[in-house]
């Protein structure tokens, strides 16, 4: 902690923002451990996705969206990563020193593998998924393939649905570019005449973000067809510029991802939503991060294009014909179920039943809710039966992520209704949820829950609840903890685990921890709990730490770590450490690895692999052999600097050997996984994992039936 205290003040001195902290790789503190570049190693990341749309044995459609998720993934890298990466570029030399890399270095490298995946992404759509798309008889047709038939159909369209929403901008070389929205769809349109030497004008369309993307055309013969709204509007320019008398009309489609950081006052008040809201605004006009553009583009449209919005050439990436490819996630699947992947109905857990009390249950032991392949209304189940059982009096809850139509929410202000006290935390600094918390958390106010709106200096991203529930005259609690947001929607996608329980050596810290919350601070102290932001860096490393001592003892020592993320350079030297001791580390990393495993001298004892399959990996577990009492926390954080210091999260033993063993077995499918598991190595090549079970394991199938045989 010395360390980072001299490094606060050095970055006040030099005017960098404590927030960048994540960037700053510590020379000082380490002898030139190997770390891979985070913002690196997130490109290889979004590869593995890029891989999962290119693998034949995914059915047809969901290979679409891995191509769409892909895209979004690359949007939002842009708005934060690199917008955070262009700033440090225009820090001072002595300030460049303190991040031990060059930030326009990393920044070409970024361009540099953005070009090469981007072009990989329109081989892989144009050349491989159309082609597979006409083995099924379904055609996406541009603007040039429309007979005489579907040309009148997709006109009428147009003037019915499409032609009221343009409304084109003119432009004037003379005067300011337009200022183009974040995300948005363009076109930028050239007129001209054919027989006529003047200067050709100049034209913006803008797309609605609510304008239907896809319209199914009608089917001739078994054949599906289907046009892009841009297709459309291309199809039908001449609808729009009618007015004018130009005969040629040239539209290519670009997007503009805008730096999507925010500035706020970082005062918590009533006053704050306010100021979130002024800031979700500039976000909309951020500092331009990339321009995607169409590469049939003219390059004299394009020069014209680059000179007036005066992008820079890192920020300029050579695009396809259709940008914002995050709305393919709602392509249309016109052929058969085979295209996409069967749903898996939700399994029960047993032992809990809809019509057996829940908390009679909690009673005697805890329960694990396995997302998604189990059901998220057991959490509702636990939510709703607090509101309306006579005996609970409050409840406490932390919400990072809300569901469009929460039933969360419905369940707290049904609690309220009936005379429960509600004290809700709703962190309105989720970024990119901001506006959907600034909604909630009027609502739940309005309905008289007791709102919070978070810490001044901290995200608070925990996701647990504490019910209070008066038992013979005394207080009983029962809490939920969990990996994962309260949010049924995401809960259908992302793999996370949900504990319930009335053990007391957590509800006694959980409600520590709440009384300070609601205080507006964070409490020390805690038995059991593993809390950010002032124990969590102390706790884990002296777990780590144990692993180390053991190992020298020369007993066996091990550790089994699931994450998202792992970023922080602190952890990945106590990892080279315990590597280095003799400790055994098998790693499940998702996202970013800054660790490099296999290096002689840091890492010989380190492997990680990453799964990319149907479902999105999203628990964090961490297992530690201790000299034979294996010991398991679950987590809200993943190991980076930010979980660490700048957020509230809460790790948590698991006490219940029956719900440990279940987590246990789980993890041992996913590092025998060998069909979705790739190796992480120095190479970063993002090989598919191979080990020596003969037969195939795909975890995410392999926990299904696991689940299914052992709760049904």
């Amino acid at each position: 902690m010395i360390i980072n205290n001299y490094l606060t003040i050095e970055f006040a001195v030099l005017s960098i923002p404590v927030s960048y902290r994540d960037f700053f790789i510590l020379y000082m503190t380490r002898k030139k451990a190997p770390f891979l570049n985070r913002e690196i190693s997130w490109l290889y990341f979004n590869e593995r996705v890029l891989q999962e749309a290119a693998d034949e044995t995914v059915p047809l459609i969901e290979r679409i969206k891995f191509l769409s998720i892909f895209s979004s993934n690359l949007e939002e890298f842009y708005r934060v990563r690199v917008a955070t990466m262009s700033r440090l570029a225009n820090l001072n030399e002595k300030a460049k020193a303190l991040l031990g890399f060059n930030p326009k270095k990393i920044l070409n490298e970024i361009k540099n593998i953005v070009v090469k995946q981007e072009r990989k992404f329109e081989q892989l759509f144009q050349a491989t998924l159309i082609n597979e798309l006409a083995q099924n008889r379904i055609f996406i047709l541009n603007e040039t393939q429309l007979n005489v038939a579907r040309g009148e159909f997709v006109r009428n369209h147009f003037r019915d649905k499409i032609l009221s929403n343009l409304v084109p901008i003119m432009v004037d070389l003379d005067k300011p570019f337009p200022e183009l929205k974040d995300r948005y769809l363009y076109f930028f349109v050239r007129l001209s005449k054919k027989s006529s030497k003047t200067s050709a004008r100049y034209s913006l369309i803008e797309l609605p973000p609510d304008l239907p993307r896809f319209l199914v055309l009608p089917e001739t013969n078994g054949l599906k067809f289907i046009i892009l709204a841009e297709d459309i509007i291309k199809y039908c320019l001449d609808d729009i510029f009618y007015v004018f008398s130009y005969d040629e009309l040239d539209a290519y489609s670009i997007q503009l991802t805008r730096d999507a950081e925010l500035d706020i006052d970082k005062n918590v008040s009533d006053k704050f939503i306010e100021e979130l809201r002024t800031s979700l605004d500039k976000r909309k006009k951020g500092k331009p991060m990339r321009l995607l553009y169409d590469t049939e583009m003219p390059f004299e449209m394009l020069t014209v294009l680059v000179n007036k919005m005066k992008i820079e050439a890192e920020s300029l990436i050579p695009g396809n014909r259709y940008h914002r490819f995050g709305d393919f996630i709602s392509f249309p699947n016109v052929g058969g179920k085979e295209l996409e992947y069967a749903p898996n109905p939700p399994i029960k857990v047993a032992g809990l039943h809809r019509t057996e009390s829940i908390f009679n249950k909690l009673a005697t032991r805890d329960y694990l809710i396995n997302l998604p392949y189990q059901s998220y209304d057991y959490i509702i189940l636990f939510l709703r039966e607090a509101a309306i059982d006579p005996k609970v009096t409050e409840i406490n809850i932390t919400l990072y992520r809300l569901a469009e139509n929460s039933r969360v929410v419905n369940a707290l202000i049904n609690a309220a209704k009936n005379g429960k006290k509600v004290n809700c935390l709703v962190e309105l600094k989720a970024r990119f949820d901001e506006q959907a918390n600034i909604f909630w958390s009027t609502r739940l106010k309005e309905e008289g829950v007791n709102v919070n709106y978070g810490l001044t200096d901290y995200k608070v991203h925990s996701k647990i609840c504490l019910v209070k529930r008066m038992e013979k005259g005394r207080a009983v609690y029962y809490a939920n903890l969990a990996t994962g947001n309260f949010n049924e929607k995401t809960a259908r996608i992302y793999c996370d685990h949900s504990i319930f329980t009335s053990k007391k050596e957590i509800t006694h810290d959980l409600l520590k921890l709440f009384t300070a919350l609601n205080k507006k601070t964070v409490a020390t102290g805690f038995k059991h709990l593993i809390v950010s932001p002032l124990e969590s860096r102390t706790k884990f490393y002296g777990l780590i730490e144990r692993e180390i001592k053991i190992a020298k003892q020369g007993k066996p020592a091990y550790m089994i770590l699931k994450v998202n993320s792992l970023a922080d350079e602190g952890v990945v030297e106590k990892l080279y450490e315990a590597s280095n001791a003799g400790v055994k580390i098998k790693m499940i990393v998702r996202g970013i690895c800054t660790l490099v495993p296999g290096i002689v001298g840091f890492s010989e004892n380190i492997t990680v692999i990453s799964i990319i399959d149907k479902f999105l990996e999203h628990a964090r577990v961490f297992i530690f052999g201790n000299n034979g009492k294996e010991e398991m926390f679950l987590s809200s954080a993943d190991l980076m600097s930010r979980n660490f210091e700048h957020r509230v999260e809460v790790g948590f033993p698991v006490l219940d050997k029956e719900v440990r063993q279940e987590i246990r077995d789980i993890i041992e499918f996913q590092l025998q996984d060998n069909v979705k598991a790739r190796d992480i190595t120095k190479l970063n090549n993002n090989k598919y994992h191979k080990n020596r079970i003969n037969t195939k394991v795909r975890a995410q199938v392999q926990t299904y039936n696991y689940l299914k045989n052992k709760h049904q």
